[in-house]
């Protein structure tokens, strides 16, 4: 890459692209100047340092895994959008652990951190993700924590190689799912007969999920991508 073309987007495009090869905790100033060929102190004519590149590589990644699960479950809805936005949580961790990794790892600046509204566009696709099921407010959190949960621990321990009994990882995968839709419509039902109404629809509803610490209250900002 010419360096007069560098910028910081290209510089964070290079550095995400790294990190998925040699692993976010490998990051280095030094290391992704060689792979841009050029020297390391011109890099901080585009970044102020190596944490800002990790934030930059965060918040990249959260842009990124928000789209492809929103358009992964455009018009779908119920258990094929669980599915396929599943599908695609998957794929964007195993193609791309290193930047996943840095999502992870970073936590917002203030409350104008652009970190905040890329992490809200995974919620968002979360949400929709679930918004088939009518679960009842209060159990939207629970359900929030649960998809996360088994969502990330499957799709991390695959990337790193985690699954090494000969049986399909797909057929599991698919199993996965299957166990979640379950126990989401049970959980549904369960919520109805509680309050003896009728859930509506989870994108018809205020969001009940609390504005987490180093957040202004009354924002509904999340603090991280998983602030859930």
């Amino acid at each position: 890459m010419p360096k007069a073309r560098l910028t910081p987007a290209s510089v964070t495009e290079a550095a995400a692209a790294l990190v998925d090869e040699v692993g976010f905790d490998n990051l280095s100033m030094g290391l992704l100047a060689e792979r841009l060929g050029i020297k390391t102190p011109s890099l901080y004519k585009h970044v102020s340092s190596q944490a800002d590149l990790a934030h930059r590589i965060a918040i990249l990644a959260m842009t990124e895994a928000g789209d492809v699960i929103r358009d992964a479950i455009q018009g779908r809805s119920g258990s094929d959008a669980l599915a396929a936005g599943a599908q695609a949580m998957r794929t964007y961790v195993r193609e791309h652990p290193g930047r996943y990794a840095a999502a992870n790892a970073v936590r917002p600046t203030g409350p104008d951190d652009p970190f905040i509204p890329a992490s809200e566009r995974v919620l968002a696709s979360w949400a929709a993700m679930l918004s088939g099921y009518g679960l009842d407010p209060g159990q939207e959190i629970h359900a929030m924590r649960t998809l996360r949960s088994v969502l990330h621990g499957f799709a991390t321990l695959e990337a790193a190689g985690g699954f090494q009994i000969d049986t399909s990882v797909d057929e599991s995968f698919t199993w996965l799912i299957n166990f979640i839709d379950q126990g989401l419509r049970a959980g549904a039902s369960t919520g109805a007969a509680d309050t003896g109404s009728t859930p509506q629809p989870y994108a018809s509803r205020k969001s009940t999920v609390p504005v987490p610490p180093g957040c202004p209250a009354g924002t509904g900002r999340p603090g991280s991508l998983f602030s859930t």
